[in-house]
């Protein structure tokens, strides 16, 4: 407090030209503290800005003037740059050395946000496959956003899109337990209607799409209806015509004798689900056993790859499971196995009867060559008589090995067709269930992936911090960040961005355990360069899905939403995976970058929560409809100052001056260039009152 000479006080540290006595009307005034209680000042706003759209060095220099403590650097463009679609690698030494030191001469802090045009780093396409060049694409840029940051900010977050695949909301996990329950629906009948992708986890190819709406046909197989323990056949086990107990690769559909047919089942979604419980329980008993299998058993497995994988990996039995979308596709697969093996056999039968008959017809030609040889010349016409007799064979009066060489001929052929029919429908079969093998949910493969990505990325932001280190240059660790991006995608569920942090930070420190680091050592490594940006605006794009009570109100069910979204953000702070803040708001619908405040994001309690429990880094506002809606993106930053009720420093003093607030500042003083907002009291223009035009104010 600062005293003057009339005993009036200053509180410096809230506010130039505000006074105790003044009458002030502003609901935002510093002495309010019921909009000042979160502690958040201008020093703690920041914001972003995306290159491309600003277009060089000084315009970078211009924005800081406004007056910001953290600024965010974007990029809109991937692989090659352009005037719009800049990249890190837009920006030479010459010119990153000119940010690096606008940043020192303005005591400002950089963040970093690499590629806008990255969503996840599983690598999936716009088809869904997985690509590893895809893949790799995206970690590139991510590694470029990287040494971005190292060269410019020295250190800090690096802002990375989540997005990994999309999935049905309805059946995922978190919606199907716990307080929110069935919460969340894309739309009316979703549970019916999903869909799941399954992929090829050799290559990462979409091998087809699983629907909960469609069946799927395939055959009744034989199974033991009741234990035989002198052949090791338990209830339920696959067995042959015999009786004998066989691998799931040999099982064999059961025939209906009355029918004269073999048994055919559709199946549904919850057929699926069942049977996907059985298969999980048979590969978990085979992972048991699979030390003690033969060479031969293991090869024929269906389960080899799941087992193989499981087992290099450290996993237990109870950790195996068989997906209701697996069961779905290799139920399928089956099928066309199956099929290709009954050609195959149909085609194999007439090889060897071909085989047999060239035999038979080659020695009979031997037989007749000597015979026609031995013949007198003169008397051989009664050869070419005597096979007119086959007529069948030949019409035509030709000596025997004549006609034996043209059914020869004939067989031949058939024996080729045979060979190379019979041949592609067994290898059509043998890939069928080698493509079994290695079926998988395009879920747990992508997971994988997006894991073995982060971590990539990891430890390359702790190799440019060390870097920083030694030079004495490094703010504080670069970290990345992985962003909560659209409702659609995985990794936007607050669930879903702590599983994708969690489990990143897991893999990298498993990768730097390799590498020799002890595993307390790699656990803090791992947690120190991967976390999260938490997007207040991505999450409130949840809203539209939110399946509020029929017995309550608009309202009631929009506070409903708010507690939910307030108490995610919580469990996210407390489970230590946030880094960063995006504060961005709109009204549910689309990501259209309201200034914070002006949608029905419950940014303050949001802030407060995160607060609570302990968060202190950067809130970035990201301007988006202000850049054309309002005078500038800046107009945002003033928005959300006066949202958390910041005060106007130097504004005016002495006695009895009212507190400014950013309203004021930003249309009715300061030299404001066009017209306000609203217009009311002594100032308004009469109904009388018209344009030159003689046009009324309306």
């Amino acid at each position: 407090m600062v005293q003057f000479g009339t005993g009036y006080y200053m509180p410096m540290d809230r506010e130039y030209g505000h006074m105790e006595i003044a009458h002030d009307s502003q609901a935002s005034s510093p002495n309010n503290k019921s909009t000042n209680d979160l502690g958040v000042g201008i020093k703690d706003i920041g914001m972003s800005l995306a290159l491309g759209p600003v277009p060089n060095v000084p315009a970078v220099g211009a924005k800081l003037r406004a007056g910001m403590k953290t600024l965010e650097i974007g990029f809109m463009g991937a692989g090659k740059g352009s005037g719009q679609q800049q990249t890190p690698e837009y920006y030479g030494k010459v010119q990153r050395t000119a940010l690096e030191e606008l940043r020192k001469a303005n005591e400002v802090n950089f963040t970093t946000h690499a590629s806008v045009g990255i969503s996840g780093l599983a690598g999936m396409d716009q088809q869904g496959n997985f690509s590893k060049a895809s893949k790799n694409f995206s970690v590139q840029e991510i590694k470029r956003a990287i040494e971005f940051a190292a060269d410019v900010a020295k250190g800090g977050p690096v802002v990375v899109h989540t997005g990994e695949f999309q999935r049905p909301l309805a059946d995922s996990s978190w919606n199907k337990e716990g307080e929110f329950k069935d919460k969340f629906k894309m739309f009316e009948g979703e549970e019916e209607r999903s869909s799941f992708r399954v992929v090829d986890s050799r290559t990462g190819s979409l091998i087809s799409e699983a629907r909960k709406s469609r069946k799927v046909s395939r055959p009744e197989w034989l199974r033991a209806d009741q234990d035989d323990s002198d052949k090791g056949i338990k209830k339920g086990d696959y067995i042959d015509y015999f009786g004998n107990k066989v691998d799931s690769a040999n099982k064999v559909p059961q025939y209906d004798e009355k029918a004269g047919m073999f048994k055919v089942k559709q199946m549904d979604w919850n057929d699926l689900v069942v049977e996907a419980k059985e298969m999980t329980q048979r590969v978990r008993d085979e992972f048991k056993s699979w030390d003690n299998m033969s060479k031969k058993e293991k090869d024929n497995s269906i389960w080899r790859e799941r087992i193989i994988n499981a087992k290099k990996n450290g996993l237990k039995s109870d950790q195996i499971e068989v997906r209701p979308e697996e069961t779905y596709i290799i139920a399928t697969l089956e099928t066309n196995a199956g099929n290709s093996r009954g050609w195959a056999l149909q085609y194999g039968g007439n090889f060897n009867e071909n085989i047999k008959m060239i035999k038979k017809l080659e020695k009979a030609r031997e037989l007749y060559k000597k015979l026609e040889e031995e013949t007198d010349p003169e008397e051989r016409w009664k050869l070419k008589e005597k096979t007119k007799e086959f007529e069948f064979i030949s019409p035509e009066e030709k000596f025997p090995t004549e006609i034996i060489d043209k059914i020869l001929r004939e067989r031949r052929h058939s024996l080729k067709h045979s060979q190379e029919a019979s041949a592609s429908q067994w290898t059509q079969a043998e890939e069928s269930m080698e493509t079994i093998r290695h079926v998988e949910s395009a879920e747990t493969y992508a997971l994988k992936e997006a894991y073995d990505a982060y971590a990539d990325a990891g430890i390359k932001a702790m190799i440019e911090s060390q870097k920083l280190e030694k030079q004495k240059k490094l703010k504080r660790p670069i970290a990345v960040a992985m962003e909560n991006l659209f409702p659609e995608s995985y990794g936007s569920h607050p669930d879903e961005l702590i599983n994708l942090v969690q489990n990143s930070r897991k893999r990298m420190a498993e990768l730097l355990k390799n590498r020799g680091l002890s595993e307390k050592e790699a656990q803090k490594k791992a947690n120190d360069h991967i976390t999260a940006t938490f997007d207040t605006g991505h999450l409130n794009m949840w809203r539209k899905y939110w399946q509020g009570s029929p017995n309550k109100t608009i309202e009631e069910n929009d506070h409903d939403f708010d507690k939910w979204a307030v108490k995610k953000v919580s469990q996210m702070a407390k489970a230590g995976v946030i880094g960063h803040i995006h504060l961005v708001d709109n009204y549910g619908y689309q990501d259209d970058h309201l200034a914070p405040g002006e949608g029905n994001t419950p940014i303050k309690e949001i802030v407060k929560a995160l607060k609570d429990n302990g968060y202190k880094g950067e809130l970035i506002v990201e301007p988006g409809a202000d850049w054309t809606t309002d005078v500038s993106g800046f107009h945002s930053v003033m928005k959300t100052w006066k949202l958390f009720g910041s005060p106007v420093y130097g504004a005016g003093s002495g006695p009895g001056i009212s507190s400014r607030s950013w309203s004021n500042v930003s249309y009715n003083h300061l030299g404001m260039g066009q017209s306000p907002y609203f217009v009311f009291g002594a100032y308004s223009p009469s109904e009388e009152w018209t344009l030159w035009s003689g046009v009324p104010l309306e």
